[in-house]
């Protein structure tokens, strides 16, 4: 079957799926060839996993939720943190032009990736790069909107910092029970339902690697203060680049 029907009626299949999707993300799935960065099963409506990095590539209803929380506007700047395979900056870049679109993954290899699958699906003006998520990109900031494609206790202070004045940042929050949240001037804004989401990965780490990520670090430390066994940091984002 040709890929654009398969296309269209994934994304059919998205909007019966979710209560909440927006018009503008609907017609730019339908533009983008997911196939270009899904090799298995594109079309379908399921995560899957990449291979060579142990990464979950969202499954399009996902995708759809997060970017539809983001209410991108044509011409914003737009963060997205977590390349992963290039799919959801590709749709971004349908709505507001792939030279306002910039991501960063801290797994290399996913960065050389997503490059290339971008520039293969015609988005080649998509800037991504091997950075800290938690860092951001801060030379090309401000932005007007920053999607996190990983769960933290609380929004990185860096990237709140890189928000324009009126700026949003979706992410998911929490640990253990998540919710996906938008972020306005600080505070949580808007509240759109449970969702799971692997945490945010410290400078150095790569994916597949020994396990260093914040949240499975954070446990052990707490716990080892005696403070609240069992349970994670609940109280503050700890700034492990400046314990160093």
């Amino acid at each position: 079957m040709d890929n654009s029907v398969l296309r269209h009626d994934m994304v059919d299949g998205v909007e019966e799926t979710l209560d909440q999707f927006s018009d503008a993300i609907s017609v730019a799935m339908r533009s983008v060839p997911r196939h270009e960065f899904v090799t298995d099963g594109p079309y379908q409506n399921r995560p899957t996993e990449h291979r060579e990095t142990n990464t979950t590539i969202l499954a399009p209803s996902a995708a759809g939720r997060l970017l539809s929380a983001l209410a991108v506007e044509p011409d914003d700047e737009v963060l997205v943190v977590g390349a992963g395979v290039g799919y959801t900056a590709a749709v971004l870049a349908e709505v507001v032009g792939d030279s306002n679109v910039h991501a960063v993954d801290i797994t290399r290899t996913l960065v050389y990736e997503a490059r290339q699958n971008l520039e293969r699906a015609g988005y080649e003006g998509v800037l991504v790069d091997c950075r800290d998520g938690a860092d951001g990109l801060p030379e090309y900031a401000p932005f007007d909107r920053i999607l996190v494609e990983a769960s933290a206790i609380n929004p990185p202070r860096r990237l709140l910092a890189q928000l324009a004045d009126d700026g949003r940042l979706v992410m998911p929050m929490g640990v253990g029970e998540q919710t996906l949240v938008a972020v306005e001037d600080g505070d949580v804004a808007e509240k759109f339902g449970p969702i799971a989401f692997k945490p945010l990965l410290v400078d150095g780490e790569q994916t597949g690697s020994i396990v260093r990520n914040r949240t499975k670090r954070e446990d052990p430390e707490y716990e080892g203060r005696g403070w609240h066994a069992g349970h994670g940091w609940e109280q503050e984002w700890i700034d492990w680049g400046a314990q160093r």
